[in-house]
C-alpha cells in the first residue's frame, strides 16, 4: 500500500471528551513518522448513526476504512470507548499504540 495516499477518520460524539485527545495525537504521531494524510471527522449523534457507520464508541479511528483497534460487539451505540493501554484503561490510545497500528496497517 501506498504509504503517501491514505486516509483517516476519526469518529465520535460530542459528549465523549477523548476524541479531541486523539485528533492531538494523530497529528503528532504523522509528524513523527513523516506521513502526509487527511484526517477527516464524522460526527455520530443518534444510536440510529452509530449502527449506521457501525461505531464502536467515541473515539474510533480507522485508517483507509479500518478500526486501528478492532473489538466484538454485540451493537453498536453512543458510548465512550475505552482502550487497553500499557498503563491500564484509558479514553483514547497512547500515541505509541497509535503509532504501530499505523506503521501496520500501511506495510
Amino acid at each position: 500500500m501506498d504509504s503517501n495516499s491514505f486516509s483517516i477518520e476519526v469518529l465520535y460524539f460530542s459528549d465523549c471528551p477523548s476524541w479531541k485527545q486523539s485528533i492531538e495525537d494523530l497529528h503528532a504521531v504523522l509528524d513523527e513518522l513523516a506521513l502526509k494524510a487527511q484526517i477527516s471527522l464524522t460526527k455520530v449523534d443518534t444510536n440510529t448513526d452509530a449502527e449506521t457507520h457501525k461505531f464502536p464508541g467515541s473515539p474510533t479511528i480507522r485508517v483507509n476504512g479500518q478500526d486501528l483497534f478492532p473489538v466484538d460487539l454485540a451493537g453498536y451505540a453512543l458510548r465512550c470507548r475505552v482502550y487497553q493501554t500499557p498503563s491500564g484503561l484509558k479514553g483514547t490510545p497512547t500515541r505509541e499504540m497509535l503509532k504501530e497500528q499505523i506503521s501496520r496497517i500501511l506495510k
